[in-house]
């Protein structure tokens, strides 16, 4: 299979914003409302946890850009981590967002879009639907870069548009509940500070994943030190204002009773708002809307293993491009692992495995921004972020945060994502004795 150096085609600032919003609004904004009302019931609460993760991810986002502006490469956490601190780091990054952090999201993704469907046809046999979607977005990102570039700014958009005429229309239709928005006293305060809110705070982190997105693409971007931080940026503004609008019709249309513990949240908020069939037409939608969720994955998570496929003698056969410049094996590579967890866990289960670890490594990577600064000053810098060093400061405040709460009220949860770092010491040991003795 011939290889080529670069991709011939060239993703525009356009598709790359599409790809950022795709990545984040999926399968999180439309489930885990249901998860959060259990242990929280103010509604001036659940939606700050909306704001804070936006403002979070906002924060991220302005510290990739630079890092990103500084080393043009793609394959995000792996690539910078190497850099930064040493290529074992970077290694173990690069394997979690292979194993974990585009495979199991984009089978959640999948597996929620099947639930969502199986509100219009309830027939449906379980699975098939999800691995038929997997199955075709895979050929089809792994025909030709352009190809899968047009398809996700179509489903993006059209995505975009269905969401912002959902919150018009449920703000015209809907009837308001008992759930007050505005801060009542004290008490709403002191729950920003609780155990609760910063555990919920990890479904919220899962839903804003997908902000760093385009940063596994840079290699691929057009003039990536200039549009990539405005990619950031840009899309993960977008998908604040989409996420605070959406929780707030579902919560200002529905009771919480009845979301509580649902997976289908965007299903029964229209079902009280439009009824048993529109609750129904609105499911079709959402799972239609998802397609973009597991497209915008499949397309960038593969860049991380092309990446580790290039540094890495014994992973080097996932390097390969085909004569289209799409990192095909790498692609085959994560769209297996992606079935295997569509084939044998449940939704619930791959967003509480995924959320402590991967937002290890992005509390890791904004850290490094510190580390770059003072160990290579003279470094040329095209971006730099905006209100350093206070953002990245709020960054890893709020997400060290979330990590010690995490930590310490879901110990089987980071015992699995540590013991899935344990695995990935091993494979980089074999891989380096692999190197040496070649």
């Amino acid at each position: 299979m011939p290889q080529s150096t670069a991709s011939p085609y060239k993703i525009s600032v356009l598709t790359g914003i599409a790809i950022v919003v795709a990545n984040m609004v999926g399968t999180g904004v439309f489930t885990s409302l249901g998860f959060q009302v259990e242990s929280i019931q103010d509604g001036f609460a659940l939606l700050m946890l909306w704001v804070v993760g936006g403002i979070i991810a906002l924060c991220g986002a302005l510290c990739y850009g630079e890092l990103a502006a500084a080393m043009p490469r793609s394959g995000g956490e792996y690539h910078y981590l190497s850099r930064i601190y040493h290529p074992a780091v970077g290694f173990l990054s690069g394997w979690v967002s292979a194993t974990v952090g585009f495979a199991a999201p984009t089978a959640a993704a999948a597996l929620a879009l099947e639930r969502y469907a199986s509100s219009v046809w309830p027939t449906l046999p379980p699975r098939v639907l999800a691995v038929a979607v997997v199955v075709v977005l895979t050929a089809v990102h792994g025909s030709s870069s352009k190809a899968g570039s047009r398809v996700q700014v179509f489903v993006t958009a059209l995505k975009v548009l269905v969401l912002l005429g959902f919150i018009g229309v449920g703000i015209w239709l809907g009837q308001p509940q008992a759930t007050t928005f505005l801060p009542q006293g004290t008490t709403d305060w002191q729950l920003l500070l609780s155990p609760a809110f910063a555990v919920s705070l990890i479904f919220v982190s899962y839903a804003y994943s997908g902000w760093n997105a385009a940063a596994y693409l840079t290699g691929e971007i057009q003039e990536p030190q200039r549009n990539l931080p405005r990619i950031l940026l840009t899309g993960t503004a977008i998908v604040l204002a989409l996420y605070v609008g959406l929780n707030f019709i579902f919560l200002y249309s529905t009771p919480i009773p009845q979301l509580k513990g649902q997976v289908e949240v965007g299903f029964v908020a229209a079902t009280s708002l439009f009824g048993a069939a529109g609750g129904r037409l609105m499911g079709g939608l959402i799972a239609a809307l998802l397609v973009s969720t597991v497209s915008s994955m499949i397309f960038a998570g593969p860049r991380i293993v092309q990446a580790m496929g290039e540094d890495i003698p014994a992973l080097h056969w996932l390097a390969q491009r085909s004569r289209m410049g799409v990192p095909l094996r790498a692609t085959l590579f994560q769209a297996t692992l992606t079935l295997l967890f569509v084939l044998v866990s449940s939704f619930a289960q791959v967003v509480v495995y995924a959320g402590f670890i991967l937002n290890l490594f992005t509390f890791l990577t904004v850290l490094g921004l510190f580390v770059l600064r003072i160990r290579q000053p003279e470094l040329p810098r095209p971006y730099r972020a905006w209100g350093y060093p206070l953002t990245p400061l709020v960054f890893l405040l709020l997400n060290g945060w979330t990590l010690w709460f995490i930590a310490r009220d879901k110990p089987l949860e980071t015992c699995y994502g540590l013991l899935t770092l344990g695995v990935g010491v091993l494979v980089y040991g074999v891989s380096r004795r692999v190197t040496v003795q070649s």
